[in-house]
């Protein structure tokens, strides 16, 4: 069963950028309240997409140059990196569903 791992400035572009799979990275707090909200949903990403995907998450306060580099100006932010590189973004909390519809086209 897989489950969200963590990255950090130092292993980012090692398990992020260079994975052969999509990488779905979670930038988050602990004080951040949508952040608490959308980290189940996170959860259950990581689990049905096993294989697909991979899901990792990045506390954005212990790792501020990740967080400059990709230019996050709010929390939750989930970014889906494809070959290294951003194709989606998402900011905010949104329900299942919705993300689902974000993420869809590169889930294949």
């Amino acid at each position: 069963m897989a489950k969200p791992f963590a990255v950090t400035d130092t292993t980012f572009e090692s398990q992020v950028l260079d994975s052969p799979m999509p990488v779905l990275v979670d930038f988050w707090a602990d004080w951040c309240g949508p952040c608490k909200m959308i980290a189940p949903i996170v959860e259950e990403l990581a689990q049905e997409y096993e294989g697909k995907i991979k899901v990792a998450k990045l506390d954005a306060d212990a790792n501020p140059n990740t967080v400059q580099a990709y230019g996050i100006m709010g929390i939750p932010t989930l970014i889906l990196f494809k070959d290294g590189v951003p194709v989606e973004r998402i900011t905010g909390y949104m329900p299942k569903e919705r993300l689902l519809e974000r993420l869809s086209p590169y889930l294949r």
